[in-house]
């Protein structure tokens, strides 16, 4: 199957030539956690883009001093139809879900939980962490899979070398550099790079993906546009390079892609689904599941979505009261 016929809004441009339309979207400041919550930066979902391919999620923190943020204190919480990503660049967090999973999440290592039709999870930064610094993602699972079953990946990938960088490629492929990692998800790509001071770089990357940037250091060009530290720069459809630009003392950047979505999905707090009606029922269920509310008579009979939990854990987290207007889809 060709390009076009896989995305048919492909706009398809002459070989090297550059992509047009660039963005750039500036993060918000969000609290994160209890009492003293952590500042995160978040740059998607926006308003203007919530989907750059299936990627929906995006928030960037530190680096930050433990004892004065809190560090990361997420308790038990669920999610459905969709896939979380978390990459360190200093610090370690301890990983728990409902899956029967407890894994360390350290600098340079891939730990990818597949939430599919439901699963929760803790994170929390460990006492020995000084310095918590790193980005949280999510990416929505297509409508062949978001009612598969949970799962857990870890990957740590051996860096790869181009002209002016390094990257890491935790999903998908770069630069010869193949990720192992199922993601249930077709056509998805994730890397970090570390970008030479001055470098001047140019990426050969898929036409039919949109991508985008996160200038994670410090200010970059990306096909000549300028971004501010924690900015993010999305790159439609239709080119295959990329060019960067990195400033005297060189920049990291997270790199994400993917062919678009083509689906639209109601995202709210944590759970993604396809209609106002199923994230109503997604948190009626977990309210009732975790014991925050009574069981509703229309339950009844259903499998258990969100799992179980180890004793002596933190409490879990009561999930939100619904807005009062209809949740609307988005693309």
């Amino acid at each position: 199957m060709s390009d076009l016929e896989r995305n048919p809004h492909l706009v398809v441009l002459e070989p090297g030539q550059p992509c047009i339309g660039v963005e750039v979207l500036l993060p918000r400041e969000v609290p994160l956690g209890g009492p003293r919550a952590m500042t995160v930066y978040r740059t998607l979902p926006q308003k203007q883009r919530s989907l750059v391919g299936a990627w929906c999620f995006l928030d960037h923190y530190g680096p930050d001093d433990v004892a004065t943020s809190g560090g990361m204190e997420v308790p038990r919480h669920p999610h459905t139809g969709l896939a979380t990503v978390s990459w360190l660049f200093t610090g370690e967090i301890d990983h728990l879900d409902s899956g029967g999973n407890a894994a360390a999440v350290r600098p340079g290592e891939l730990n990818l939980m597949i939430a599919g039709s439901g699963i929760t999870h803790s994170e929390i930064s460990t006492p020995e962490t000084t310095t918590l610094h790193g980005v949280q993602l999510w990416y929505a699972l297509p409508e062949s899979t978001r009612f598969t079953d949970d799962h857990f990946a870890h990957y740590a990938p051996e860096p790869v070398t181009a002209p002016g960088l390094t990257a890491r490629v935790f999903i998908g492929r770069l630069l010869g550099s193949v990720s192992p990692v199922d993601t249930r998800t077709p056509d998805l790509l994730g890397a970090e790079l570390i970008l030479e001071p001055g470098a001047n770089t140019t990426l050969t990357v898929r036409a039919d993906f949109e991508h985008a940037l996160l200038a994670e250091t410090g200010g970059i060009e990306v096909n000549g546009t300028g971004a501010e530290h924690r900015s993010l720069v999305y790159v439609p459809t239709g080119s295959d390079t990329i060019h960067l630009t990195a400033g005297p003392t060189g920049a990291r950047v997270i790199l994400l892609g993917g062919i678009p979505l083509g689906e639209q999905i109601v995202m709210w707090w944590n759970f993604i689904g396809r209609s106002h009606e199923e994230i109503v029922e997604f948190r009626r269920r977990y309210q009732a599941e975790l014991g925050f509310e009574q069981p509703d008579p229309q339950d009844a009979g259903k499998p258990a979505l969100f799992g179980s939990f180890p004793p002596g854990q933190r409490d879990p987290l009561p999930a939100p009261v619904l807005p009062t207007i209809r949740l609307r889809p988005r693309r």
